[in-house]
């Protein structure tokens, strides 16, 4: 970035804001760890580690968000509800490539804008719980907040919080960056061969025929345009592709926030796009007071409960300068609840003329559990929440620019529904996710392809 405009900005820093300025504030959501001394001990090694994001990775993605605030691209947000220690492998992690991938391409083809796509991957390793402890049998124990923190068994020596657990997190998470960054520099999203990116076990579905005619009429495009110059057409080899995770764990986010060479301020280097969910949002809060001082783009969670008021002021903490890309707000009300909730608030943001960038989280406000134990999310809730989100945000003079979604590129049945009609009782044939349900391929590619029609249903009033 140039000298003069690193000058310029520097000014802008909260003057009371340090990456541990968090520690002064209620802290909601933090593991206890029994010896602060291996804590310490384990932040000062990860401060050592080389980091796993770049500053001018983050710069150019705050850039693409800003254009996405614009309608100028989409986002598309999505991967595992959390990540699994176990779950680093190469077929899982291109699996989960491949759906975005083809996710993307959808997007690209119908809505004719370019897409900007964020893995949930590479650092979600750490969940938010509903109660600190749960108790089995008499038995009452930590819950389980994730790898990164805990173990899933119901023992006493799985459930205590370690420490060491962030380093094997890190661990992880570059292995995971490094996989998914040789895939794409080797040519994993080469518009010229989008076949590459098919899975073996969804030739059954009802959407290939769709999807296959979409592949040959891109890769048709491909070959007018080469013909047409006379040569390749090139960076249709390669994507862009940044990370996201919810920056829940505060010790190991501060021991990844640093300052870099010929750039002003903070940056958290674990991750492009960290966001703030809606149980540690508190105005006054530690992760609002960490999320504050740093230079990434960042994210907020909203939900049903909150006003027009909090926003505003939260809006204001978070963004203070109204820089462009800077802020995206989440909102995650419901299929129930959209509709009477988030119109306020889109409101008042448009009426104080607040930059930000609008996200659909059709997830987390339709969780339900089946009479058999399993929670699930329905497929027309689901498609439901966002097609409402596209009125909504028509009507209210707004702009819907993106969604964030939890997803896998496996055959599992979480959530019921969509293309093949899953059932409650399909659901213990294959659940897989140790915390939350996702969508399957099938699934999220049906959700690409309702976002593409319904965008394009809300724009055709406005073309005429």
């Amino acid at each position: 970035m140039p000298q003069p405009e690193r000058n310029l900005r520097a000014v802008n820093l909260p003057a009371d804001w340090s990456p541990d300025s968090w520690r002064r504030r209620p802290a909601l959501q933090l593991p206890t760890y029994p010896d602060a001394a291996a804590l310490a001990a384990v932040q000062e090694e990860l401060q050592a580690l080389p980091p796993l994001v770049t500053s001018w990775e983050i710069l150019a993605l705050k850039q693409q968000l800003a254009e996405a605030q614009e309608g100028k691209r989409f986002l598309l947000q999505g991967g595992d509800c959390a990540e699994n220690f176990a779950d680093c492998s190469s077929e899982l992690i291109s699996n989960r490539l491949k759906v975005l991938l083809q996710m993307s391409l959808v997007l690209v083809h119908g809505l004719r804008l370019p897409v900007v796509r964020v893995g949930r991957f590479a650092g979600q390793y750490a969940k938010p719980r509903s109660a600190d402890t749960e108790t089995r049998d008499g038995v009452t124990l930590p819950s389980y907040r994730g790898d990164m923190v805990n173990g899933p068994e119901f023992t006493p020596q799985a459930r205590t919080p370690d420490p060491r657990r962030m380093v094997k997190a890190h661990a992880r998470s570059a292995m995971t960056m490094n996989f998914t960054r040789s895939l794409i520099d080797g040519g994993f999203a080469d518009l010229h061969h989008p076949e590459y990116w098919n899975l073996d076990w969804v030739g059954h579905s009802p959407l290939a025929a769709d999807y296959h005619r979409m592949v040959a009429s891109i890769g048709d495009a491909v070959r007018f345009m080469e013909t047409l110059s006379g040569s390749e057409v090139y960076n249709l080899n390669r994507v862009d592709f940044y990370t996201s995770h919810e920056a829940l764990l505060l010790p190991y986010e501060e021991a990844q926030t640093r300052q870099v060479p010929r750039q002003w301020g903070w940056f958290n280097l674990s991750t492009h796009f960290p966001w703030i969910g809606m149980r540690t949002a508190a105005l006054e809060g530690a992760h609002t007071e960490y999320f504050r001082g740093i230079r990434n783009p960042v994210a907020v969670k909203i939900g049903p409960s909150v006003t027009s008021d909090e926003l505003l002021r939260l809006i204001d903490t978070l963004n203070p300068d109204d820089e462009p890309g800077r802020l995206a707000l989440i909102h995650r009300m419901g299929a129930s609840r959209i509709a009477e909730r988030l119109p306020a608030l889109l409101d008042a943001v448009r009426r104080e003329g607040r930059r930000v960038l609008w996200i659909c989280d059709p997830m987390h406000g339709n969780t339900e559990s089946t009479s058999n134990g399993y929670k699930t999310r329905r497929f027309d809730n689901i498609r439901g929440e966002v097609e409402q989100a596209f009125d909504l945000h028509a009507a209210a003079g707004t702009r819907l620019g993106g969604v964030h979604l939890e997803l896998t590129g496996e055959d599992v049945t979480e959530c019921t529904g969509g293309a093949r009609d899953l059932t409650d009782l399909d659901l213990a044939r294959a659940y897989r996710s140790s915390v939350d349900p996702r969508l399957n391929y099938e699934q999220a590619l049906e959700i690409a392809m309702a976002i593409v029609h319904k965008q394009n249903q809300v724009a055709a009033p406005a073309a005429r």
